[in-house]
């Protein structure tokens, strides 16, 4: 049992089912928990539960927030809570100078505020380590909605998956191990090379209209919106398009409605499909992010 984290003091905010495993892996590493939007959850025994979010942050040396992060007023996604976390100026002022802010994905808004007002944040969606692991579920959760969304077999289908990132290519080599023709939507060359090398059809996304009325599944990670109506209109209607970019995805999902395109709008997968693995991932890359910039902070603060 590593104690790495011993005698350090963690708030742990909101989130879905992940923290509940994230938590203990936390504390078998030494930390102290305090919780914030447990309430409905059953208990987890060390943790102490807070009464609100701005009495945590300055009792503890980390705040740790969701991936999701919050929406564009503020509320942190907390599915155990029984009202309402809301990260606002009032909170953000309470924030102590040596407390770093750790969250998946921050939205400009809070960056910017977080910088003028000196407070650390360091934003894990951008970390390899954490979401190349990530889109181990992601990826075979995707595949589990298409299954279930369609009435084709994957082996055998002409799936294409638009954005060849980290979600993308685990996407694209698990679909092309069940057997599904894929086609990857890509920029950049290198990417389209590496596509053709892996034995995917590569396609450039200024050619994207011209292919897409082939695919019958159709995987997005593109976090822009790149099915628009003009492309929609190029989808076959018997079409099933599953969309793991971040809310509000990449897809017309009004007008997909319209022209009777299932498309199903699928963010967080990790937290909604492997809860468990997806807990165990943060447990292993938090502890060594916490410790390197609390060195940091603390060599700082002491120059």
């Amino acid at each position: 049992m590593s104690a790495g984290l011993k005698g350090i003091s963690l708030a742990v905010i909101g989130g879905d089912d992940r923290e509940l495993y994230l938590i203990p892996e936390l504390q078998k590493q030494g930390a102290y928990i305090v919780g914030v939007g447990f309430e409905k959850a059953s208990p987890i025994p060390g943790m102490t539960l807070s009464p609100s979010l701005q009495d945590a942050v300055g009792n503890v040396d980390v705040l740790l927030f969701p991936m999701f992060g919050t929406d564009e007023r503020g509320v942190v996604k907390a599915k155990y809570s029984e009202s309402p976390i809301v990260l606002n100026k009032e909170v953000l002022e309470a924030i102590p100078a040596r407390v770093p802010l750790i969250i998946g994905w921050a939205r400009p808004a809070l960056k910017s505020v977080a910088e003028k007002m000196g407070i650390q944040l360091i934003e894990t969606i951008t970390l390899n380590e954490i979401t190349i692991l990530n889109s181990i579920p992601s990826a075979e959760g995707a595949i589990q909605m298409a299954m279930e969304a369609t009435t084709i077999t994957i082996h055998g289908s002409k799936s294409l998956v638009l954005g060849l990132g980290r979600t993308g290519w685990t996407l694209a080599r698990m679909l092309q191990g069940i057997g599904a023709h894929v086609t990857g939507v890509a920029r950049k060359p290198a990417d389209l090379a590496r596509a053709v090398e892996m034995g995917f059809h590569a396609v450039h996304l200024s050619d994207l209209e011209d292919e897409i009325g082939r695919a019958e599944i159709i995987f997005n990670t593109v976090p822009h919106l790149i099915l628009d109506r003009g492309m929609l209109e190029k989808v076959a209607r018997d079409a099933v398009i599953v969309d793991l970019a971040s809310i509000p995805g990449g897809t017309d999902f009004e007008y997909a409605q319209m022209l009777g395109i299932k498309a199903i709008l699928a963010p967080g997968l990790p937290g909604i499909v492997a809860p468990k693995t997806a807990g165990r991932i943060l447990a292993q890359i938090y502890p060594q992010l916490i410790l390197r910039h609390l060195t940091t902070l603390n060599a700082t603060l002491q120059s």
